[in-house]
């Protein structure tokens, strides 16, 4: 009898213990919930701040004007709304941003993962995530006063422009270098090791076991941080007003001036526009489009995400 008494004691305690509730760890998921629900609250003031103005724009501008003509000049008189001329600039600096920051944002995390020793990576890592910490206006006043005038001398035959999109975009590309290097190291690094020994054992070399196996296997992440760094790239604003200009040209030259969508709205936003006008409600149609495409690469992120993840034991 004694001995059941002793069997059975713990058992009771045991249960009164995890009957108790626990005030702290539902204060925790209370706090982590209203960090999670931030951002959908944020995302869904953008939307509600835009929405208005956009479509008193285009119950003023048709569709066909916005995306039927090619001479942009809101703030001229008379004004113009046809649209493609900034959004060209936007597509064609990102593009110049991501040849230069893919390569190397894929080769610096492809040697911090399979080549740097720890002690090399944890120096290098923490010096390369720095550089995602310099504002942008530094990178833009680096791009006007030196890269400009060193492509204009080492380079004359491009006959590039005091500001120019070429400068802009290799500018914006060193400023996400970190954003694909960091993230897709980290992708790599969540491979499990047994797949590289097991490339060893079939004699390949190192570099064609971080190529051929690591690479393929952090695929969905390595898309993911690209995609990332795309829509981080087509809003930027200070390197590009400051090296890229505002100038509104429908062009394919990366040696002329041009602006971005977002040059715009930091032009037209600073003052040019009066509050109420047609030319004010502009930035608003054309931050929702910018915001339609970013959202849409963002989308298009997680999509391919889901549809190439790997899942290990």
């Amino acid at each position: 009898m004694s001995a059941q008494h002793r069997t059975t004691a713990p058992r009771t305690s045991g249960s009164l213990a995890r009957s108790r509730p626990r005030y702290g760890e539902f204060a925790v998921k209370v706090v982590l919930l209203l960090a999670a629900l931030v951002s959908v609250v944020t995302t869904v003031g953008i939307v509600v701040a835009l929405l208005e103005p956009t479509i008193e724009f285009f119950s003023e501008v048709s569709l066909g004007e916005f995306f039927g003509s090619t001479t942009w000049g809101p703030l001229f008189n008379p004004p113009a709304f046809g649209v493609w001329p900034i959004i060209v600039a936007t597509l064609e600096i990102t593009l110049i941003a991501i040849v230069v920051a893919v390569p190397l944002g894929l080769a610096a995390a492809i040697y911090l993962s399979e080549y740097a020793t720890p002690r090399v990576r944890k120096v290098l890592k923490p010096v390369l995530e720095v550089l995602a910490g310099v504002p942008t206006v530094v990178f833009g006043f680096f791009a006007l006063t030196f890269v400009t005038p060193l492509l204009q001398d080492v380079f004359p035959f491009l006959d590039l422009d005091g500001k120019n999109a070429l400068s802009a975009g290799l500018l914006v590309g060193v400023m996400i270098i970190p954003i694909v290097a960091s993230l897709s190291e980290d992708s790599m690094a969540a491979v499990p090791n047994g797949l590289r020994e097991g490339s060893y054992a079939l004699g390949a070399s190192k570099m064609i076991t971080s190529v051929r196996v690591v690479v393929p296997a952090a695929f969905s992440g390595i898309v993911a941080a690209i995609i990332l760094a795309v829509s981080r790239a087509a809003g930027e604003t200070m390197i590009v007003a400051i090296a890229g200009g505002f100038k509104s040209v429908f062009t394919l030259n990366p040696a002329n001036e041009m602006a971005t969508m977002a040059a715009f709205i930091a032009q037209a936003g600073s003052g040019d526009a009066s509050v109420g006008s047609t030319a004010y409600k502009t930035i608003f149609a054309v931050g929702s489009l910018l915001f339609i495409m970013t959202f849409a690469m963002n989308y298009l992120s997680a999509r391919m995400v889901q549809k190439y993840r790997e899942v290990y034991d």
